[in-house]
C-alpha cells in the first residue's frame, strides 16, 4: 500500500503564476524519494503541501488513502514527521524534553506525559547514540548533535513517514554521511522518506527514487542510475556535469567549466 499520493498537484501564492504545477508521486513503505533541483524551482514550496502547511491550488495529496484536506493537523503529525531546513534554536530545553515534543499529537487535550512517553523518547535518543546528552541544553550541540536530536524527536513521534527539507544542509563533510546513513537504517525499518537536496550524489546514496524539479514540474522521475544522469543535470543546473563511479559503490557528480567558461576567468584575473 501507498503511504503517499500525490495527483496532479500545483500551487500558487494568491494570483501569482504556479510555483509548481503537474506534480505526481507515490511513495511506498520503505521508499526514499530524493527531491533535486536548482534554487526557487519549488522544491520547499512542495515539501510544505505534502503535510498540509500549505494549500494545494489543484489536485490533490493522499495518506493512506485519505485526502489531506479532510485530515486535522493532529493526524497528519501522527503520520508524518517533518524536519524544516536551516532550524534556529530558540529556547534552552533540554535533549530529553525536546525529543519529549515529538509525544504532542497522540496526547489529548490537557493531558500531560506518562511514562510510556518517557520511555518512547528515551529508546529513540538510544538509537542515535545520545541518551548521554538528555540532560543538556539542546543550544549547546553541535549543528550533526542537533540535527540528530531533530531525528529522535520525530522518530518519538511515531510516524509512518518522514518529510525532510534540505537534512544535510550547514552540516559538516561527515555529518552529512552520518545523517544519509540514518535515513537509509530508518528507510530498514520501514519508514518512508521524502527529502530534498542540492547534492545529487546524496541520492545515490540513501535514494531508490529521484525526481528531478525544472520549470515548475518533474522533468524525470525514477531510479537514481536512471534520472542522474549528465544530460538531465546538465539541463537542470544549466552547467557541464561528469558522473564518476569512484568504486565503493559510490558516484559522485562533479561540475565542470567550459574552456569559455576558464578564459573569461583567467582574463578577468
Amino acid at each position: 500500500m501507498n503511504i503517499l499520493e500525490v495527483k496532479d498537484a500545483s500551487f500558487a501564492y494568491e494570483e501569482t503564476k504556479n510555483i509548481f504545477e503537474d506534480i505526481n508521486l507515490t511513495v511506498a513503505e520503505g521508499d526514499v524519494v530524493c527531491i533535486l533541483g536548482p534554487n526557487g524551482c519549488g522544491k520547499t514550496t512542495l515539501i510544505k503541501c505534502l503535510n498540509k502547511l500549505l494549500e494545494l491550488k489543484e489536485g490533490a495529496v493522499y495518506i493512506n488513502g485519505k485526502n489531506i484536506k479532510a485530515v486535522d493537523q493532529r493526524e497528519i503529525a501522527r503520520n508524518i514527521g517533518y524536519i524544516p531546513q536551516g532550524h534556529v534554536p530558540t529556547f534552552a530545553f533540554s535533549v530529553l524534553d525536546v525529543v519529549l515534543m515529538g509525544r504532542a499529537p497522540h496526547l489529548d487535550f490537557f493531558e500531560t506525559l506518562g511514562k510510556k512517553d518517557y520511555k518512547i523518547a528515551e529508546n529513540a535518543l538510544k538509537k542515535f547514540g545520545l541518551y548521554e546528552l538528555r540532560d543538556k541544553p539542546y543550544t549547546t550541540l553541535s549543528g550533526g548533535e542537533q540535527q540528530l536530536v531533530f531525528f529522535a524527536r520525530v522518530i518519538a513521534q511515531e510516524p509512518h513517514m518522514l518529510i525532510l527539507d534540505e537534512p544535510t544542509s550547514h552540516l559538516d563533510f561527515g555529518n552529512q554521511l552520518k545523517t544519509l546513513d540514518t535515513i537509509s537504517k530508518l528507510a530498514e525499518d520501514g519508514l518512508s522518506v521524502i527529502m530534498t537536496s542540492h547534492y545529487p550524489d546524496h541520492a545515490f546514496i540513501s535514494s531508490n527514487k529521484v525526481a528531478i524539479m525544472k520549470d515548475h514540474k518533474f522533468m524525470d522521475m525514477g531510479k537514481p542510475d536512471d534520472v542522474i544522469t549528465r544530460e538531465n543535470l546538465e539541463k537542470a543546473y544549466g552547467i557541464h556535469v561528469e558522473i564518476v563511479d569512484v568504486g565503493y559503490n559510490r558516484k559522485i557528480c562533479v561540475p565542470l567549466r567550459t574552456v569559455e567558461e576558464t578564459e573569461i576567468i583567467s582574463f578577468k584575473s
